[in-house]
C-alpha cells in the first residue's frame, strides 16, 4: 500500500494556502472538476514539487443497480493518467436511478445516497466494483458514505458489508471516519464496531471533515470545523492500524489557513499518538494481548503534538509517517513497514449478477429516489421524517451546486435565490446535470414573469439567451460588452 502522509482536499478556493501550508504530503482533488487536458496551475505547481494528487470521483454510481458508464470509466482513468495517481476513489453509493432497468425515466440526486446492505445490493457493488477495476490504469479504492436515512430489512453491518467487498473484489477502502461518526448519530451505529469488522490491510487512506448537528440529526457538511467526536473514531481507528494517509475534507465556508492548519496539526496529533501507542504494546512481553495498547486519547494525542515540537511544522508529517512503520512492525513482528502489507488473496471469479437481481435493486432505488426529488409517496418501511431531512439536503446541496456552476444566478436573484430554487426543484428532478438544470431553472422563472423586478429580470433574460438554444449568443468579450451596454441603455443594470 502506498505511504500517502498526511494532506488535504485541494480545492480552487483554498489553492493558494494549500501551496503554503507546510508540511502537506498529498492531495485530493474532485475528478470531474479537473480536466486532463487544462490542470489548474496551482495543482500543476504542486505536481512539480512532488505533491501526490489523488483523483476522487463522485459520479460513478458503483452501488447503482445500473453497471458503470463506459464514458465516466474512461474519464476517471484519463485524470488518474493525467496527474499520475497512484490510485483513484470513489463512493459506495447510488447517485441515479430510473433508466432501462425500471422502463422510467433516468433521474440524477445531486449527492450520494446509501446502498441497502443486502445481498443483492452487494452481488451488483462487488461487479460494479470488478468493472471499474478492469477500466482503471490505477487501484480502485471505495468510501463508506454518510447517510441520514436507513434502509429497511437490511441484512449485515457497515463492517460486514465491506469486509465482504474487499474479499470477493480485492477493492480497497477510503475509510471516511466523519461518516462513521455520522452514521453512529443518524442510524445508532457503533464506530468501533464497524472498526473491529473491518481488514484493515485493505485501507488505503482515510478521510477527516466537519459537520453540524441539527435537530439531533448530523450533517456532513464539509463546512465546519473537524469535531472532537469526529477525532476519537479517528483514534479509534489509529489504535488498530497505522492508516497509509489521512485526509482533511473541506468543501464549503473555507477558514483562514491558520484554522486549516490547526485541524491538520490535531489530525497529525492523533495518528502519532496511535504509533506511539502501537509501538508501546510491541515492546510489551509476548504474553501481553495486542488490545492492552493504551488507547489514544485527546490528552496522549496533545502529548503527540508536544513531543514533535510546534515550531516545524513541516518536520511533523515524516515523524508521523517514520512513527507509522515502526508501529506496524510492533503490531505485526514483522521489519517490513506496512506499506508492503499484502491484500487478501485475489478473489475467485463470480457469475454474472442475474437481470432480475439488478432489476429488483433498480425498482427499490427508484422508489426512493422518486420520493425523495419528485415527490411521489414515501416506500414502505422508511421513516417519513428522515426522509423529508434527506430531501431537504438533497435541494440544498443542488442549490449549493447550482450557485457554483452559475453564479451569476444569485447575483441576479439575491436573497431570492434559494427559495425560489426550492420552490422549482420541489417536483422536478434533476435530469440532464447541473448546467442543464441552471438553464431549466431560469427557464422557470422567466416563464412565470420572474423575477417581479424588471431590471432583474432583463439581466436574467440575457444570462438565459447567452447560454441557451441551438445557437447560443456569441460569447466573446466584444460581443458581451455590446450586449450589457444595450441592457444598460434600456433601463436594466
Amino acid at each position: 500500500m502506498v505511504r500517502l502522509g498526511t494532506g488535504i482536499g485541494w480545492r480552487p478556493e483554498i489553492a493558494d494556502d494549500i501551496a503554503r501550508l507546510p508540511g502537506i504530503d498529498w492531495v485530493e482533488v474532485v475528478a470531474e472538476n479537473i480536466c486532463p487536458d487544462h490542470v489548474p496551475d496551482a495543482l500543476r505547481l504542486l505536481r512539480e514539487r512532488g505533491t501526490t494528487v489523488v483523483p476522487h470521483g463522485v459520479s460513478l454510481g458503483l452501488g447503482g443497480a445500473e453497471r458503470p458508464e463506459p464514458g465516466r470509466l474512461r474519464a476517471l482513468a484519463e485524470r488518474a493518467e493525467a496527474l499520475g495517481s497512484p490510485l483513484v476513489t470513489e463512493h459506495i453509493a447510488f447517485v441515479r436511478a430510473g433508466g432501462p432497468l425500471t422502463a422510467s425515466p433516468s433521474i440524477e440526486a445531486g449527492h450520494l445516497l446509501p446502498v441497502p446492505r443486502t445481498r443483492d445490493a452487494l452481488d451488483v457493488l462487488c461487479e460494479n466494483v470488478r468493472i471499474a477495476q478492469d477500466a482503471l490504469p490505477v487501484p480502485l479504492a471505495v468510501e463508506n458514505i454518510a447517510a441520514l436515512i436507513s434502509w429497511p430489512g437490511e441484512e449485515m453491518t457497515e463492517g460486514q458489508f465491506l469486509a465482504e467487498l474487499v474479499e470477493r473484489t480485492g477493492v480497497r477502502l477510503l475509510i471516511d471516519v466523519a461518516n462513521l461518526h455520522t452514521n453512529h448519530v443518524n442510524r445508532g451505529e457503533d464506530p468501533a464496531k464497524a472498526l473491529d469488522e473491518l481488514p484493515t490491510s485493505a485501507i488505503a487512506y482515510v478521510h477527516v471533515a466537519g459537520g453540524v448537528e441539527k435537530d439531533g440529526v448530523w450533517h456532513d457538511s464539509h463546512a465546519h470545523p473537524v469535531t472532537q467526536p469526529v477525532l476519537d473514531v479517528l483514534a479509534e481507528l489509529c489504535a488498530r492500524t497505522a492508516p497509509p494517509g489521512v485526509l482533511l475534507e473541506r468543501d464549503e465556508d473555507f477558514p483562514a489557513a491558520g484554522e486549516l492548519a490547526g485541524e491538520l496539526a490535531a489530525i497529525r496529533a492523533v495518528t502519532a499518538a496511535g504509533a506511539a501507542g502501537a509501538a508501546e504494546a510491541g515492546m510489551a512481553t509476548a504474553g501481553t494481548a495486542a488490545g492492552s495498547a493504551k488507547p489514544v486519547t485527546a490528552a496522549r494525542a496533545a502529548e503527540a503534538v508536544t513531543a514533535a515540537g510546534t515550531g516545524d511544522e513541516a518536520a511533523a508529517p515524516v515523524r508521523a509517517s517514520a512513527a507509522a512503520d515502526e508501529a506496524d512492525k510492533a503490531r505485526t513482528g514483522a521489519d517490513a513497514p506496512a506499506a508492503e502489507a499484502p491484500l487478501p488473496d485475489a478473489p475467485l471469479p463470480e457469475a454474472p449478477v442475474p437481470d432480475a437481481v439488478r432489476e429488483r435493486l433498480a425498482l427499490a432505488q427508484t422508489a426512493l429516489l422518486s420520493a425523495l426529488v419528485g415527490g411521489t409517496p414515501p416506500p414502505e418501511g422508511f421513516d417519513r421524517r428522515r426522509l423529508r431531512v434527506q430531501s431537504a439536503a438533497l435541494t440544498a446541496k443542488r442549490a449549493s451546486v447550482i450557485a457554483k456552476v452559475a453564479p451569476e444566478l444569485p447575483e441576479i436573484l439575491g436573497t431570492g435565490y434559494r427559495p425560489a430554487f426550492a420552490r422549482y426543484a420541489e417536483g422536478r428532478p434533476m435530469t440532464g446535470g447541473y448546467r442543464r438544470d441552471a438553464l431549466s431553472f431560469a427557464e422557470h422563472l422567466l416563464a412565470a414573469g420572474r423575477p417581479g423586478d424588471s431590471a432583474a429580470r432583463r439581466r436574467l433574460t440575457l444570462w438565459w439567451q447567452e447560454r441557451s438554444g441551438p445557437a447560443p449568443l456569441p460569447s466573446h468579450p466584444a460581443a458581451r460588452f455590446a450586449r450589457r451596454v444595450r441592457l444598460a441603455l434600456s433601463g436594466g443594470r
